[in-house]
Protein backbone atom coordinates (compact mmCIF):
# COMPACT_ATOMS: atom_id res chain seq x y z
CA UNK A 1 0.00 0.00 0.00
CA UNK A 2 1.10 3.61 -0.95
CA UNK A 3 -0.45 6.88 0.48
CA UNK A 4 -0.16 9.98 -0.56
CA UNK A 5 -0.24 12.71 1.61
CA UNK A 6 -0.90 16.38 1.05
CA UNK A 7 0.32 18.78 3.91
CA UNK A 8 3.55 19.25 5.30
CA UNK A 9 1.75 20.47 8.77
CA UNK A 10 1.63 18.84 12.16
CA UNK A 11 -0.94 16.46 11.07
CA UNK A 12 0.73 15.44 7.76
CA UNK A 13 4.20 14.64 9.20
CA UNK A 14 3.08 12.79 12.15
CA UNK A 15 0.77 10.62 9.66
CA UNK A 16 3.71 10.06 7.50
CA UNK A 17 5.62 8.62 10.85
CA UNK A 18 2.52 6.29 11.87
CA UNK A 19 2.41 5.09 8.51
CA UNK A 20 6.15 4.04 7.89
CA UNK A 21 6.31 2.50 11.35
CA UNK A 22 3.49 0.16 10.42
CA UNK A 23 4.99 -0.85 6.70
CA UNK A 24 3.03 1.54 4.81
CA UNK A 25 4.30 3.68 1.89
CA UNK A 26 3.94 7.61 1.73
CA UNK A 27 5.00 10.58 -0.07
CA UNK A 28 4.21 13.81 1.73
CA UNK A 29 3.52 17.14 -0.54
CA UNK A 30 4.08 20.98 0.44
CA UNK A 31 2.69 23.55 -1.47
CA UNK A 32 5.71 25.88 0.28
CA UNK A 33 9.16 25.99 -0.53
CA UNK A 34 10.00 24.79 2.81
CA UNK A 35 8.64 23.56 5.56
CA UNK A 36 9.10 26.30 7.72
CA UNK A 37 9.05 26.71 11.65
CA UNK A 38 5.34 28.89 12.09
CA UNK A 39 3.21 30.24 14.67
CA UNK A 40 3.98 30.41 18.22
CA UNK A 41 3.08 28.67 21.44
CA UNK A 42 0.78 25.80 21.55
CA UNK A 43 0.18 23.26 24.17
CA UNK A 44 0.12 19.25 23.34
CA UNK A 45 -1.84 17.14 25.98
CA UNK A 46 -0.73 13.89 27.27
CA UNK A 47 -2.93 11.75 24.87
CA UNK A 48 -0.89 13.64 21.77
CA UNK A 49 2.18 13.40 23.88
CA UNK A 50 1.52 9.38 24.36
CA UNK A 51 1.54 8.82 20.67
CA UNK A 52 4.74 11.01 19.71
CA UNK A 53 6.67 9.49 22.68
CA UNK A 54 5.67 6.43 21.09
CA UNK A 55 7.31 7.26 17.96
CA UNK A 56 10.42 7.60 20.01
CA UNK A 57 9.98 11.37 20.11
CA UNK A 58 9.80 12.34 23.85
CA UNK A 59 13.71 13.15 24.05
CA UNK A 60 13.73 15.71 21.29
CA UNK A 61 10.65 17.53 22.60
CA UNK A 62 12.39 17.75 26.16
CA UNK A 63 14.87 19.41 24.31
CA UNK A 64 12.71 22.36 22.95
CA UNK A 65 10.01 22.51 25.21
CA UNK A 66 7.93 22.96 28.49
CA UNK A 67 6.44 19.99 30.57
CA UNK A 68 4.01 22.16 31.86
CA UNK A 69 3.42 21.80 35.84
CA UNK A 70 0.34 23.49 36.31
CA UNK A 71 -2.77 25.14 35.07
CA UNK A 72 -4.98 28.34 36.58
CA UNK A 73 -8.07 29.97 35.66
CA UNK A 74 -8.86 33.40 36.86
CA UNK A 75 -11.24 35.81 35.78
CA UNK A 76 -10.36 38.93 33.56
CA UNK A 77 -10.18 40.80 37.09
CA UNK A 78 -7.09 38.45 38.08
CA UNK A 79 -9.61 35.93 40.51
CA UNK A 80 -9.00 32.18 40.74
CA UNK A 81 -11.48 29.89 39.32
CA UNK A 82 -9.87 26.87 38.51
CA UNK A 83 -6.16 25.20 39.41
CA UNK A 84 -4.74 21.78 38.58
CA UNK A 85 -1.65 20.01 37.81
CA UNK A 86 -0.82 18.75 34.36
CA UNK A 87 0.96 16.23 32.66
CA UNK A 88 3.35 14.22 35.09
CA UNK A 89 2.39 15.95 37.78
CA UNK A 90 -1.43 15.18 37.78
CA UNK A 91 -0.84 11.51 36.99
CA UNK A 92 -0.09 10.90 33.95
CA UNK A 93 2.42 8.47 32.69
CA UNK A 94 3.78 11.02 29.73
CA UNK A 95 3.73 15.10 30.03
CA UNK A 96 1.94 17.72 28.78
CA UNK A 97 4.09 20.20 26.56
CA UNK A 98 4.30 23.54 25.98
CA UNK A 99 5.96 24.45 22.81
CA UNK A 100 6.77 26.61 19.54
CA UNK A 101 4.02 24.95 17.23
CA UNK A 102 7.38 25.41 14.66
CA UNK A 103 9.74 23.59 17.04
CA UNK A 104 6.91 20.90 17.72
CA UNK A 105 6.57 20.67 13.48
CA UNK A 106 10.39 20.90 12.77
CA UNK A 107 10.91 17.68 15.33
CA UNK A 108 8.28 15.65 13.60
CA UNK A 109 9.56 17.16 10.29
CA UNK A 110 13.27 16.08 10.70
CA UNK A 111 12.15 12.42 11.96
CA UNK A 112 10.20 12.20 8.69
CA UNK A 113 13.40 12.96 6.77
CA UNK A 114 15.84 10.22 9.30
CA UNK A 115 13.52 7.90 8.89
CA UNK A 116 11.63 7.82 5.43
CA UNK A 117 14.26 9.99 3.29
CA UNK A 118 14.14 13.61 2.32
CA UNK A 119 13.08 12.21 -1.13
CA UNK A 120 9.72 11.36 0.72
CA UNK A 121 8.42 15.05 1.26
CA UNK A 122 8.31 17.18 -1.94
CA UNK A 123 8.17 20.77 -1.46
CA UNK A 124 6.85 23.57 -3.99
CA UNK A 125 3.61 21.20 -4.59
CA UNK A 126 0.29 22.77 -5.12
CA UNK A 127 -2.55 20.15 -5.14
CA UNK A 128 -4.39 21.08 -8.35
CA UNK A 129 -6.85 18.08 -8.78
CA UNK A 130 -7.03 14.11 -8.08
CA UNK A 131 -8.96 11.30 -9.85
CA UNK A 132 -9.95 7.66 -8.52
CA UNK A 133 -10.66 4.60 -10.32
CA UNK A 134 -10.37 0.67 -8.96
CA UNK A 135 -6.90 0.76 -8.81
CA UNK A 136 -5.57 3.66 -6.96
CA UNK A 137 -5.69 7.43 -6.88
CA UNK A 138 -3.45 10.06 -9.23
CA UNK A 139 -3.19 13.36 -7.66
CA UNK A 140 -2.01 16.29 -9.83
CA UNK A 141 0.56 19.09 -8.57
CA UNK A 142 1.34 22.28 -9.29
CA UNK A 143 3.59 25.20 -8.57
CA UNK A 144 3.65 29.02 -7.94
CA UNK A 145 3.39 29.78 -11.30
CA UNK A 146 0.74 27.35 -12.10
CA UNK A 147 2.92 25.08 -14.29
CA UNK A 148 2.39 20.83 -13.93
CA UNK A 149 5.25 19.57 -12.10
CA UNK A 150 4.04 16.25 -10.60
CA UNK A 151 1.70 13.59 -10.94
CA UNK A 152 1.73 11.20 -7.88
CA UNK A 153 -0.38 7.76 -7.94
CA UNK A 154 -1.10 5.82 -4.84
CA UNK A 155 -3.63 3.46 -3.12
CA UNK A 156 -5.14 6.76 -0.88
CA UNK A 157 -4.98 10.54 -0.58
CA UNK A 158 -5.20 11.52 2.69
CA UNK A 159 -6.00 15.66 2.94
CA UNK A 160 -3.47 17.19 5.84
CA UNK A 161 -3.86 20.52 4.27
CA UNK A 162 -5.33 22.84 6.97
CA UNK A 163 -8.32 24.63 6.84
CA UNK A 164 -8.42 25.82 3.66
CA UNK A 165 -8.09 22.34 2.28
CA UNK A 166 -8.14 21.52 -1.17
CA UNK A 167 -8.94 18.04 -0.97
CA UNK A 168 -12.23 19.41 1.85
CA UNK A 169 -13.32 21.86 -1.19
CA UNK A 170 -12.79 18.85 -4.00
CA UNK A 171 -15.31 17.22 -1.91
CA UNK A 172 -17.71 19.50 -1.02
CA UNK A 173 -17.53 22.27 -3.46
CA UNK A 174 -20.56 24.66 -1.95
CA UNK A 175 -19.24 24.33 1.75
CA UNK A 176 -17.83 28.22 1.19
CA UNK A 177 -15.46 29.78 3.44
CA UNK A 178 -14.28 29.25 7.04
CA UNK A 179 -17.06 30.70 10.06
CA UNK A 180 -15.90 33.66 11.90
CA UNK A 181 -17.02 33.86 15.13
CA UNK A 182 -16.10 37.54 15.56
CA UNK A 183 -13.41 36.83 17.83
CA UNK A 184 -9.46 38.15 16.79
CA UNK A 185 -6.54 36.13 18.25
CA UNK A 186 -2.89 38.16 18.86
CA UNK A 187 0.23 36.18 20.09
CA UNK A 188 3.29 36.24 20.39
CA UNK A 189 6.44 35.15 22.86
CA UNK A 190 9.11 37.13 24.23
CA UNK A 191 12.37 35.88 26.61
CA UNK A 192 10.87 36.89 30.09
CA UNK A 193 11.56 36.43 33.77
CA UNK A 194 10.51 33.08 34.87
CA UNK A 195 7.03 33.80 36.96
CA UNK A 196 5.55 31.31 39.20
CA UNK A 197 6.99 27.66 38.91
CA UNK A 198 8.66 28.45 35.77
CA UNK A 199 6.32 25.94 34.47
CA UNK A 200 3.06 27.38 34.93
CA UNK A 201 -0.28 28.28 32.38
CA UNK A 202 -2.43 31.12 33.05
CA UNK A 203 -5.30 31.78 30.98
CA UNK A 204 -7.39 34.98 32.24
CA UNK A 205 -11.11 35.59 31.09
CA UNK A 206 -13.91 33.91 29.24
CA UNK A 207 -14.60 33.53 26.00
CA UNK A 208 -15.31 37.55 24.86
CA UNK A 209 -12.29 38.56 26.31
CA UNK A 210 -9.20 36.19 26.98
CA UNK A 211 -5.64 36.30 27.88
CA UNK A 212 -3.21 33.21 27.98
CA UNK A 213 0.70 33.20 28.95
CA UNK A 214 3.00 30.45 29.54
CA UNK A 215 6.47 29.47 29.29
CA UNK A 216 7.18 27.09 25.72
CA UNK A 217 10.89 27.11 25.63
CA UNK A 218 14.55 28.06 27.98
CA UNK A 219 14.86 31.19 27.89
CA UNK A 220 18.44 33.59 27.97
CA UNK A 221 19.57 32.42 31.34
CA UNK A 222 18.04 30.06 33.65
CA UNK A 223 15.80 32.40 35.82
CA UNK A 224 13.77 33.54 32.27
CA UNK A 225 12.03 31.73 29.74
CA UNK A 226 10.44 32.09 26.13
CA UNK A 227 7.24 33.13 27.00
CA UNK A 228 4.30 32.60 24.94
CA UNK A 229 1.08 35.11 25.78
CA UNK A 230 -1.95 35.41 23.31
CA UNK A 231 -5.21 37.79 23.68
CA UNK A 232 -8.22 36.91 22.20
CA UNK A 233 -11.24 39.38 22.01
CA UNK A 234 -14.34 39.84 20.26
CA UNK A 235 -14.59 42.49 17.77
CA UNK A 236 -17.31 41.93 15.48
CA UNK A 237 -20.33 39.48 15.62
CA UNK A 238 -19.51 37.04 13.66
CA UNK A 239 -21.86 37.91 10.71
CA UNK A 240 -19.10 39.46 8.29
CA UNK A 241 -16.24 37.56 6.51
CA UNK A 242 -13.19 38.16 8.96
CA UNK A 243 -10.77 41.37 8.41
CA UNK A 244 -7.82 39.29 7.78
CA UNK A 245 -6.97 36.01 6.18
CA UNK A 246 -6.75 33.05 8.81
CA UNK A 247 -2.92 31.68 8.79
CA UNK A 248 0.16 32.65 10.90
CA UNK A 249 1.67 35.19 8.84
CA UNK A 250 -0.52 38.04 9.75
CA UNK A 251 1.83 40.65 11.74
CA UNK A 252 -0.17 42.28 14.00
CA UNK A 253 -0.49 46.34 15.15
CA UNK A 254 0.07 47.09 18.46
CA UNK A 255 -2.31 49.81 18.66
CA UNK A 256 -4.75 47.93 17.66
CA UNK A 257 -4.66 45.28 20.45
CA UNK A 258 -3.04 47.58 23.29
CA UNK A 259 -6.53 49.14 24.35
CA UNK A 260 -7.81 45.76 25.08
CA UNK A 261 -5.02 44.84 27.18
CA UNK A 262 -5.26 47.11 29.68
CA UNK A 263 -8.45 45.21 30.66
CA UNK A 264 -7.18 42.57 32.62
CA UNK A 265 -5.39 42.35 36.06
CA UNK A 266 -3.06 38.95 36.34
CA UNK A 267 -1.10 39.33 39.95
CA UNK A 268 1.25 36.59 38.65
CA UNK A 269 2.85 38.48 35.71
CA UNK A 270 3.30 42.21 34.19
CA UNK A 271 1.02 41.28 31.56
CA UNK A 272 1.53 44.79 30.24
CA UNK A 273 5.27 44.49 30.29
CA UNK A 274 5.24 41.20 28.74
CA UNK A 275 3.36 42.41 25.22
CA UNK A 276 5.46 45.31 25.16
CA UNK A 277 8.91 43.55 25.33
CA UNK A 278 7.39 41.24 22.61
CA UNK A 279 9.05 43.26 19.00
CA UNK A 280 6.38 41.89 16.79
CA UNK A 281 3.61 39.91 17.29
CA UNK A 282 0.98 38.44 14.71
CA UNK A 283 -2.45 38.06 14.75
CA UNK A 284 -5.50 35.80 13.44
CA UNK A 285 -8.73 35.72 13.38
CA UNK A 286 -10.97 32.89 14.97
CA UNK A 287 -12.31 31.01 12.38
CA UNK A 288 -13.59 27.10 12.01
CA UNK A 289 -15.52 24.89 10.30
CA UNK A 290 -19.21 23.37 10.60
CA UNK A 291 -18.53 19.23 11.10
CA UNK A 292 -18.49 17.55 8.25
CA UNK A 293 -21.60 14.26 7.12
CA UNK A 294 -18.69 12.35 6.09
CA UNK A 295 -14.63 12.80 5.65
CA UNK A 296 -14.01 9.66 3.02
CA UNK A 297 -14.81 9.33 -0.03
CA UNK A 298 -13.73 6.55 -1.95
CA UNK A 299 -9.97 6.20 -1.28
CA UNK A 300 -9.77 9.93 -0.20
CA UNK A 301 -10.18 11.15 3.24
CA UNK A 302 -9.50 14.19 5.40
CA UNK A 303 -6.98 14.46 8.64
CA UNK A 304 -6.32 17.69 11.40
CA UNK A 305 -7.27 21.19 10.04
CA UNK A 306 -8.38 19.77 6.75
CA UNK A 307 -11.41 17.44 9.01
CA UNK A 308 -12.25 19.65 11.73
CA UNK A 309 -10.41 23.05 12.11
CA UNK A 310 -11.86 24.27 15.75
CA UNK A 311 -11.43 27.51 17.80
CA UNK A 312 -8.07 27.35 19.92
CA UNK A 313 -9.69 26.53 22.93
CA UNK A 314 -8.73 23.47 25.79
CA UNK A 315 -5.58 23.19 23.48
CA UNK A 316 -6.87 20.76 21.21
CA UNK A 317 -5.96 22.05 17.55
CA UNK A 318 -2.39 19.82 17.11
CA UNK A 319 -3.73 17.03 19.69
CA UNK A 320 -6.47 15.63 17.49
CA UNK A 321 -4.19 16.05 14.71
CA UNK A 322 -1.72 13.47 16.27
CA UNK A 323 -4.78 11.48 16.99
CA UNK A 324 -6.25 11.43 13.64
CA UNK A 325 -2.92 10.11 12.44
CA UNK A 326 -2.51 7.32 14.80
CA UNK A 327 -6.22 6.33 14.57
CA UNK A 328 -5.83 6.29 10.97
CA UNK A 329 -2.66 4.24 10.63
CA UNK A 330 -3.99 1.68 12.53
CA UNK A 331 -7.46 1.36 10.54
CA UNK A 332 -4.98 1.13 7.46
CA UNK A 333 -2.60 -1.55 8.95
CA UNK A 334 -5.57 -3.46 9.81
CA UNK A 335 -8.12 -3.76 7.14
CA UNK A 336 -8.42 -5.84 3.83
CA UNK A 337 -8.67 -2.94 1.79
CA UNK A 338 -8.16 0.91 1.76
CA UNK A 339 -12.35 1.59 1.64
CA UNK A 340 -12.88 0.05 4.62
CA UNK A 341 -9.79 1.36 6.99
CA UNK A 342 -11.45 4.99 5.81
CA UNK A 343 -14.43 4.03 6.86
CA UNK A 344 -13.48 2.75 10.60
CA UNK A 345 -10.98 5.79 11.05
CA UNK A 346 -14.06 8.34 9.90
CA UNK A 347 -16.27 5.98 12.45
CA UNK A 348 -13.83 5.98 15.44
CA UNK A 349 -12.47 9.85 14.92
CA UNK A 350 -15.75 12.32 12.79
CA UNK A 351 -17.88 12.11 16.11
CA UNK A 352 -15.52 12.92 18.85
CA UNK A 353 -13.70 15.59 16.92
CA UNK A 354 -17.53 16.78 15.97
CA UNK A 355 -17.98 16.76 19.47
CA UNK A 356 -14.94 18.79 20.46
CA UNK A 357 -15.87 21.70 17.52
CA UNK A 358 -18.93 22.63 19.24
CA UNK A 359 -17.63 22.81 22.74
CA UNK A 360 -15.04 24.98 21.61
CA UNK A 361 -17.82 27.37 20.00
CA UNK A 362 -18.70 27.58 23.89
CA UNK A 363 -15.64 28.00 25.26
CA UNK A 364 -14.52 24.36 25.69
CA UNK A 365 -12.87 24.10 29.43
CA UNK A 366 -12.66 27.42 29.52
CA UNK A 367 -16.21 28.07 29.68
CA UNK A 368 -15.57 27.51 33.79
CA UNK A 369 -14.41 31.34 33.58
CA UNK A 370 -17.66 32.64 31.56
CA UNK A 371 -19.65 30.55 34.00
CA UNK A 372 -18.43 32.13 37.02
CA UNK A 373 -18.47 35.88 35.66
CA UNK A 374 -21.70 35.99 34.40
CA UNK A 375 -22.90 35.26 37.76
CA UNK A 376 -20.26 37.56 39.16
CA UNK A 377 -19.44 40.23 36.88
CA UNK A 378 -17.70 42.66 39.46
CA UNK A 379 -15.95 39.59 41.21
CA UNK A 380 -16.66 37.68 44.12
CA UNK A 381 -15.17 36.75 47.72
CA UNK A 382 -15.62 33.07 47.39
CA UNK A 383 -16.09 31.43 44.39
CA UNK A 384 -17.37 28.76 45.93
CA UNK A 385 -20.53 30.40 47.02
CA UNK A 386 -20.60 31.79 43.05
CA UNK A 387 -20.10 28.49 41.59
CA UNK A 388 -19.41 25.24 44.08
CA UNK A 389 -16.75 23.21 43.26
CA UNK A 390 -18.35 20.68 41.83
CA UNK A 391 -19.87 22.44 38.99
CA UNK A 392 -16.60 23.73 38.12
CA UNK A 393 -15.17 20.44 37.74
CA UNK A 394 -18.42 19.20 35.91
CA UNK A 395 -17.68 21.98 33.16
CA UNK A 396 -13.58 21.47 33.36
CA UNK A 397 -13.21 17.35 33.37
CA UNK A 398 -16.25 16.93 30.99
CA UNK A 399 -14.58 18.24 28.38
CA UNK A 400 -11.18 16.47 29.56
CA UNK A 401 -13.32 13.43 29.02
CA UNK A 402 -15.02 14.30 25.52
CA UNK A 403 -11.22 15.41 24.15
CA UNK A 404 -10.15 12.33 25.35
CA UNK A 405 -7.39 13.46 27.72
CA UNK A 406 -9.04 12.53 30.75
CA UNK A 407 -6.57 10.82 33.19
CA UNK A 408 -8.84 7.65 33.79
CA UNK A 409 -9.18 7.42 29.58
CA UNK A 410 -5.21 8.21 28.50
CA UNK A 411 -3.95 4.91 31.04
CA UNK A 412 -6.42 2.33 29.10
CA UNK A 413 -4.91 3.69 25.61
Amino acid sequence: MKAIIVGGGIGGLTTALMLRSRGIACELYEQSETIRELGVGINTLPHAIRELAGLGLLDKLDEVAIRTYELFYLTRHGQQVWHEKRGLDAGYDVPQFSIHRGRLQSVIHQAVIDRLGADAIRTGCRLGSFKQDEGGVSAYFFDRSGAHVHTARGDILIGADGIHSKVRQTLFPDEGGPCWNGLMLWRGATDWPAFLTGRSMIIAGGLNAKAVIYPIAPGSSPASRLTNWAVLVRIGDGSSPPPRREGWSNLGRRDEMMPYVTSFTIPQVDFTGLINATPEFWEYPCCDRDPLPYWSSGRVTLLGDAAHPMYPVGSNGASQAVLDARCLADMLARSEHPRQALAAYERQRLPMTADIVASNRRGGPEGVIDAVEQLAPQGFTDVDTILNYEAREAIVRGYAAKAGFAARVVARQ
